[in-house]
């Protein structure tokens, strides 16, 4: 195999946070409200200055935590974001040479797919665990069932209008490992330094999980 299964990094908690942080210290904060509601990876997105830096901060102060990097576009990011400590990469985008450089990593990785065309040259790559993005523009749930019938041997990781509402229609599927979403860390909690109430979210959509039995 080329590379570390990505979904056994996720299978005791197959949420994937997606974390827009604007500060180092907001960012170590979030990351244990999260392992406190049980909820064991957290994505870093590059859309900061500081992002680098937070994934650094995260990877030495919350180790419980498996922090990576989201958003990865340039082969330069990918280096950028395993010198800083990410310990799984996803891309938004799929591209041979980027692909090509997260699998060169030796670490999880997930780039982004919409189309048949897209999955067949990730497959080319002996890559079979992919993100669907953004889902719901393209179709959701439905879409990706209809992938996973021509596709059956590709994994799915949704992202993108996913939520506590409907990750059960997705993970309906036996396709999809995981979905990914930010509605446990609103944008407003985290102005307000409300730990609490992003363990408590992070606490419901598990309980979600389990109560709906979505999850192997």
């Amino acid at each position: 195999m080329l590379k570390p299964s990505f979904a056994a990094l996720v299978k005791d908690s197959p949420i994937l946070p997606v974390l827009h942080m604007e500060s180092v210290e907001d960012a170590v904060n979030v990351s244990r409200a999260l392992y406190k509601g049980g909820i064991t990876c957290a994505e870093i997105v590059l859309r900061s200055p500081v992002a680098l830096d937070c994934i650094k901060a995260v990877s030495e102060q919350v180790p419980e935590v498996t922090v990576g990097v989201g958003t990865l576009t340039t082969t330069q990011q990918v280096a950028d974001a395993v010198a800083a400590g990410a310990q799984f990469l996803v891309s938004p985008s799929f591209t041979k040479e980027l692909a090509s450089a997260m699998i060169e990593t030796g670490l999880p990785m997930l780039p982004g797919v919409v189309s048949p065309s897209e999955i067949n040259q990730a497959l080319e790559l002996g890559i079979d665990e992919v993100k669907f993005f953004p889902a719901a523009q393209y179709g959701g749930a439905a879409t990706i069932k209809a992938l996973s019938s021509v596709f059956s041997q590709v994994k799915f990781c949704p992202t993108g209008g996913v939520s506590l509402d409907n990750m059960a229609e997705y993970f309906a599927n036996d396709s999809i490992f995981a979905v990914g979403g930010s509605w446990m860390v609103p944008k407003a909690l985290i102005a307000k330094k409300d730990w609490g109430a992003i363990t408590a979210l992070s606490q419901q959509a598990i309980a979600a999980i389990a109560s709906q039995e979505v999850c192997a």
